[in-house]
């Protein structure tokens, strides 16, 4: 068994249900700090800051963590675009104050006047102007990019739209096909890895769903850890080429020998 030094962890599903809790996820959590291991969570939700995450996971989820320790899609764009935008700064943003809260702090000036980019992540307070703006600029020569392609987004009352389901509006509307940043694509996890500081071989990718969590972790070259907590089967995985490195029905089946 591998000693890993860091693990990467998703949210929803894994640490969480929507409002609900999972026991086990603050145990696993709990172990791992107890051996010294670095914790990240790797989330594509774009629309809250490390803070908001870290808060809600100490105040209704009994896991206590700094918020240097969240890396959402929202620093992943923003980490990406100050590596490659080079003195390209302008950018128009739909998304919500996580994204543009990230965009800000790495130098991004918003604006709806000529864009560089035109970044799409989720919105719940998004109109059609905003996609007409967006629509125009990407029109007119900006570069489209997506925070993540995840259809839906489960809640209280279900399945509701998720930030792809935004995307996918603009990219019908601009026929052009966005660079996309978050889980299952390579980029998060390849930013997540530069910013703390570690090979692919030191992280095990741990999460519920297979085909953002687990592809992620396969896609860029990392052992991952399937849970049985969230959206994926048994049933759904049988089929599969590539299998999860490890899978358990509960964080708590992965033992303290195994951390």
């Amino acid at each position: 068994m591998k000693n890993y030094l860091a693990y990467f962890i998703d949210l929803d599903g894994t640490m969480y249900k929507g409002k609900e809790q999972i026991p086990a996820a603050s145990r696993f959590i709990s172990r791992l700090q107890s051996h010294h291991k670095k914790v990240v969570f790797v989330t594509n939700n774009s629309t809250r800051t490390p803070e908001d995450v870290a808060a809600n996971l100490a105040n209704n989820h009994d896991i206590s963590v700094d918020a240097s320790c969240v890396y959402t899609t929202a620093l992943a764009t923003a980490d990406y675009l100050d590596k490659n935008a080079g003195a390209h700064r302008r950018v128009y943003v739909i998304g919500e104050s996580g994204l543009k809260t990230a965009l800000q702090n790495c130098g991004f000036l918003l604006t709806d006047d000529h864009p560089d980019y035109v970044i799409v992540g989720l919105d719940t307070q998004v109109t059609y102007q905003k996609f007409e703006t967006a629509v125009l600029a990407i029109r007119g020569g900006a570069t489209f990019i997506g925070t993540n392609a995840d259809s839906n987004l489960p809640n209280e009352r279900g399945m509701v739209p998720g930030a792809g389901s935004l995307v996918a509006l603009v990219q019908y509307a601009t026929q052009q096909r966005p660079l996309m940043i978050g889980k299952p694509e390579k980029i998060i996890m390849q930013m997540a890895l530069e910013r703390y500081g570690f090979s692919v071989d030191d992280v095990i990718m741990v999460g519920d769903n297979y085909k953002t969590d687990i592809s992620a972790g396969i896609n860029v070259g990392m052992d991952t850890l399937l849970v049985y907590t969230g959206l994926s089967t048994k049933k759904q995985v049988a089929k599969v080429k590539t299998k999860p490195t490890y899978e358990v029905d509960t964080l708590d089946d992965w033992q303290i020998e195994n951390i």
